[in-house]
């Protein structure tokens, strides 16, 4: 069957996650960041993901702002760094994260092509629509979804299940876009077509399913449907 759902993972995907910390660390205020906002924004995204894997099998759900917000403390205490000015700052702006480059070309052509777009997010509603709106591609899209409808974190497969509840398809229908190698997976183990963009030309993870296609950013989403 073709292809009618196009989906993509947000954070990492669609939106910079290193932005925040790339930003902050520019601004006069925040210069205990010039020479750490690389290792913070890695350790900061390293950890974000990890809690809500542990939060997952522990049955402990919270919303993504609060693991958000623990990510990063154990991120600055890392790095030595005790600022509250900073931490404030860095939160601030993660709710402002640009898109990469190429995502409002590729996500227009898809519409124009006549296919549904959509996110699947661990993000909390309100931290999702403050992305969309910053990067400017909410009329891009046809809906946002987040695990908090269904309590946990991916790659449950409560969470891709909503997909198909929402737009009354099929798993075959869907092509699943993530930047995370094991999101891919999970995706490709519930039954959609997965891309997985490695941005950061990273291996492919040992795990039960694997992504179908590995692309190193969205540009070529179009010509793979």
């Amino acid at each position: 069957m073709p292809i009618t759902t196009c989906i993509f993972d947000a954070y990492g995907t669609l939106f910079d996650v290193g932005a925040a910390a790339r930003m902050a660390a520019e601004e006069p205020d925040h210069t205990v960041l010039k020479d750490t906002w690389q290792s913070i924004a890695q350790h900061w995204r390293l950890k974000q993901l990890q809690y809500t894997w542990l939060r997952a099998v522990a049955d402990q759900h919270c919303d993504f702002w609060q693991v958000t917000q623990d990510g990063l403390d154990w991120a600055l205490d890392t790095a030595g760094i005790n600022a509250p000015e900073t931490r404030e700052r860095l939160l601030a702006l993660y709710w402002e994260l640009a898109a990469y480059p190429e995502v409002p070309d590729m996500l227009a052509t898809l519409k124009q092509r006549g296919l549904q777009t959509g996110i699947l997010s661990n993000g909390s509603p309100d931290m999702l629509q403050g992305a969309v709106e910053s990067a400017g591609v909410r009329e891009l899209l046809d809906v946002t979804l987040s695990v908090e409808s269904v309590g946990v974190f991916k790659p449950h497969a409560k969470v891709y299940e909503m997909v198909e509840n929402h737009f009354g398809c099929s798993r075959e229908d869907v092509l699943f876009v993530s930047s995370n190698g094991w999101d891919a997976a999970g995706a490709a183990g519930y039954g959609f077509q997965t891309v997985w963009v490695n941005r950061a030309g990273e291996p492919q993870d040992r795990l039960y399913a694997s992504p179908h296609q590995t692309l190193t950013d969205l540009t070529g989403i179009p010509d793979l449907i």
